[in-house]
Parts: C-alpha cells; structure tokens; sequence
C-alpha cells in the first residue's frame, strides 16, 4: 500500500504508465464520463476510453482535461483540436504577435491568409491560403451542419488559423 503522497505523484505521470496510476485515471474517467459538461463523446460508459485518452493528453501539454474534452474532435478516427483552440495556443505560446488575416474576394472567390510576425527575429510567416473553391472541393461547405454556407467570413479565417497552427507549432498540437 501506498502512502497519499505516492499515489499523487504516481497519477501526475502518464495514464499509461503503470497500473497504479491506470487504476487511479479510471477513477477519474468515471467522474467525467459521468458529467453533463463534456461533450457526448466522451459521455457514459462508451465515452469511458475516450475520456482516459483525454487524461493522457492534458497530462502531456498541462491542460485541464475539461478543456482538453471541450476542445478535442474527432474527425476520421483521428483527434483534432478545435480552430478556436488552435488560435488560442499560437496567440498564447510566446512566440509570435497575435494572429492577423488577410481577406480578399468575397462569394466564391473569398480566401484567407493567416500570418503572424515572429518575435524573435520579426519575420513574417504565413500559412497557406484557404479559399472557397478549396472549401467546397473538400467537402466543408456541404457538410451537414456547416457554418460555411452562413458564416463563410469566420469560417475560413478558423480554418486558415488552423492550418498556420498546423505547419508552425505542430509540436505544441501534439503536446511535445
């Protein structure tokens, strides 16, 4: 047995990383798959593995797992994290003034670039340009629920954060 002291230590680790601390990140899985405040996929007895993959991530970038749950989609079997997030961590992590985009077109021909300048050196960098040709071609515009159709403005701004995020902090989405 376990003083109390050990066992805090023990569940700050990896959920994975032995099965004193798998037992005591089950325990608080249950909490959260039991709570009304995450989101469905991580609810009741089938969110209970997903909800343990969420400790894992908090642990590994020191989120709250909240806001790891709140945050995180799955998306062809695979985590993402939500745009919003994305920005928040870019605007948040130190290394770059805040995000800015630049629009142009409007209709079919809108697109977005988004960029920052980097502080250490006060380099530009920009991220790939997101276009509404390239929304429809993927298959974001028609998808059932889609923002694009009515907030074509915020949405193609998010997803050229998103890709910005993915190409320049991909260390800090992966919580290296």
């Amino acid at each position: 047995m376990t003083d109390n002291s050990t066992a805090l230590a023990t569940t700050q680790g990896s959920v994975f990383s032995g099965i004193e601390a798998f037992e005591n990140s089950q325990r608080i899985a249950k909490a959260l798959a039991s709570s009304k405040l995450v989101p469905p996929q991580f609810q009741g007895q089938e969110g209970l593995a997903n909800c343990l993959v969420a400790l894992e991530i908090a642990q590994r970038m020191g989120l709250s797992p909240l806001q790891v749950m709140q945050n995180l989609h799955m998306i062809h079997g695979r985590p993402s994290w939500s745009s919003q997030f994305i920005i928040g961590l870019i605007n948040s992590c130190g290394r770059y003034e805040p995000l800015q985009y630049e629009i142009t077109g409007e209709g079919n021909t809108l697109a977005c670039t988004c960029f920052a300048f980097e502080k250490s050196s006060g380099k530009e960098l920009r991220g790939p340009t997101v276009t509404m040709e390239m929304a429809k071609r993927e298959g974001w515009a028609s998808k059932q629920g889609s923002k694009w159709a009515t907030m074509p403005d915020v949405m193609i701004r998010y997803r050229a954060a998103a890709f910005f995020g993915r190409l320049y902090i991909p260390e800090l989405l992966v919580g290296l």
